[in-house]
């Protein structure tokens, strides 16, 4: 009996080494079980269901948020005082993206273009499209910077044009009209004898080119030959390089098309991106950890040095002709108007241009552009891209629209485009990349612990069976003893 006890504590710390063996080996496969099928389900493949038609569909509701920025004393700036605004907004738009002539290739790319329509959503917004504001003619100030350099006698039959056809310094339309296109008999007359000035045929309006309009010709790898260049742009229109910037690293296309990233980043890694409305690469950097809905994430901002000038930081000297920092001049991909790019309130911005302009409040909160991403994944949770437009105005001699307004970088509008990961998709991602994973975890330390328990336990039962073996043995020597004792006395 003694002994099959003892062959059942030896039987129970086997298997409790065993388990303890099990859980380690787990420790050690269970992390790239996981990896595999995040590289699996990362790749771009039609078979990957789920991950495919997110990337072709982009599920996640997207809006636009657009402000503008009303121009309180026209009248004044036209004498040289300095503009004073106030933000009107947000008017939100719903974006709705999708890609289409998807074609995959033999060296594991895959060519696209992503077509985006806008949809106004009025419970969202601050007011109606029927809202009336006031903002700066781009086609005259814009123009009047343009012929600046043209003969004296030009630029007066420019502004006695601009008369004919009743166009002002300042535009006073609606929300609508200036986002989607008005009727201009200028802009008819640009068409007609000067083809190919302006950057639509038709009706002139800030979004009218992105309404039902696509971003180009992408083609980017799959990750099928290496996760590592998955979403990683190999060429835009054909391009390998761009051709708008004075230096081969400004026109490099680096980086994806901004949705999503290859897995298995660190703090170190960055998000480089090419964006066809910037005309250039971005890259934006590790800021700091945070936790969605229980997923961890890693949030990533702009940098400084994102649109400072070619003096404060070098690199960016292709980008120039440069002003104050936090100015990106597109207008080599503007048609050459005199066109600036930078972040709301000109955030991050040299603090003179906040001088020439009353109203602006810059804030990181409010106006810091940031992408949240999913280290192991790549994939964005929480998307925030906040991009201001401004426009380069002085006086002009010759051109009496221009009156005697002050040089100044006015801001026309701000918009933010934003979009989150939620419902269905979030519980799936949640599911998958947080409680799966977590459950592996618990079952690696929970083997091991219940190895140890089974050792330990087997142990103590299988020493106390040898103990209890060897005090019988011990008692029937000293009834031997006790009864030799007896009988030598009884024989005395």
């Amino acid at each position: 009996m003694a002994v099959d006890k003892s062959r059942v504590a030896v039987g129970f710390m086997v298997a409790g080494v065993l388990t303890v063996a099990f859980g380690v080996v787990l420790t050690f496969v269970g992390p790239m079980i996981i990896d595999d099928q995040i590289v699996k389900n990362t790749v771009i493949d039609p078979q990957n269901d789920l991950s495919y038609t997110m990337w072709k569909d982009i599920p996640v509701p997207f809006f636009m948020s657009v402000y503008f920025f009303n121009v309180l004393n026209p009248k004044e700036v036209l004498k040289g005082e300095k503009p004073m605004v106030e933000q009107r907004g947000p008017y939100v738009y719903r974006k709705r993206c999708q890609k289409d002539n998807i074609t995959f290739h033999p060296n594991d790319t895959v060519s696209y273009r992503e077509y985006r329509k806008f949809f106004f959503e009025p419970s969202m917004s601050a007011g109606n499209e029927s809202d009336v504001v006031t903002i700066p003619n781009m086609l005259v100030l814009g123009a009047a910077v343009m012929m600046e350099k043209l003969p004296y006698a030009v630029r007066l039959m420019i502004s006695a044009t601009f008369k004919t056809f009743k166009e002002g310094p300042f535009l006073t339309k609606t929300v609508g009209e200036l986002m989607w296109g008005y009727d201009s008999g200028l802009v008819d007359f640009l068409n007609k004898y000067l083809p190919g000035m302006l950057p639509s045929s038709g009706k002139f309006g800030l979004f009218a080119e992105f309404n039902n309009s696509n971003t180009g010709l992408f083609t980017i790898f799959t990750g099928k030959d290496d996760i590592k260049n998955v979403h990683r742009v190999d060429s835009w229109n054909g391009l390998t390089e761009l051709s708008n910037w004075g230096t081969r690293q400004c026109n490099m296309i680096n980086g994806t098309a901004g949705q999503m990233w290859p897995p298995f980043m660190t703090k170190e890694s960055t998000l480089p991106f090419y964006s066809p409305d910037a005309c250039r690469s971005m890259e934006l950097v590790y800021q700091r950890p945070g936790v969605m809905k229980g997923i961890p994430l890693y949030r990533y901002v702009a940098p400084k040095t994102l649109f400072a000038n070619g003096t404060d930081y070098a690199p960016n000297e292709g980008f120039c002709p440069c002003r104050q920092s936090g100015l990106l001049n597109v207008s080599s991909c503007r048609h050459n108007s005199p066109v600036f790019i930078s972040h709301p309130h000109f955030f991050n911005a040299d603090p003179v241009l906040l001088d020439y302009v009353q109203g602006l409040h810059p804030t990181e909160e409010e106006h810091g552009l940031f992408i949240d991403i999913h280290p192991q994944t790549g994939v964005p949770l929480n998307v925030a891209i906040r991009l201001q437009l401004n426009l380069y105005m002085k006086q002009v001699s010759g051109i009496t629209e221009t009156g005697k307004m002050s040089e100044v970088v006015m801001p026309m509008i701000w918009f933010e485009e934003s979009g989150y990961i939620d419902g269905p998709i979030l519980n799936t991602f949640h599911t998958n990349l947080v409680v799966l994973p977590a459950v592996m975890e618990f079952m690696q330390y929970g083997f091991i612990v219940l190895g140890l328990a089974s050792i330990i336990i087997a142990t103590l039962v299988h020493h106390k069976i040898r103990t209890s073996d060897k005090e019988p043995a011990k008692g029937s020597h000293d009834h031997e003893t006790q009864e030799k004792y007896n009988m030598n006395n009884s024989e005395k």
